[in-house]
């Protein structure tokens, strides 16, 4: 069971912040990503530049964002 909304949100940019300067620095000091599809490439971006454990919370966090779009997706 994935944690609230706004608790995914908080992770992304808690994450977004700690890996700014190791695989974001292409990235604008105060950017934080508002959308999912801005997230999922943050992450994205954090799991190719980043560390295996970067990689993983990444990986999960997009796991996280991802239900709603498969919900829609599932019912066409």
């Amino acid at each position: 069971m994935s944690p609230p909304r706004e608790e995914v949100e908080r992770l992304v940019d808690a994450l977004v912040d700690e890996q700014r300067s190791r695989c974001l620095w292409f990235l604008r000091r105060d950017y934080f990503p508002r959308t999912d599809p801005e997230r999922v490439e943050t992450l994205l971006a954090i799991q190719r530049h980043g560390d295996l454990e970067a990689f993983r919370r990444a990986g999960e966090l997009k796991a996280w964002l991802s239900p709603s779009s498969s919900t829609t997706s599932a019912r066409s």
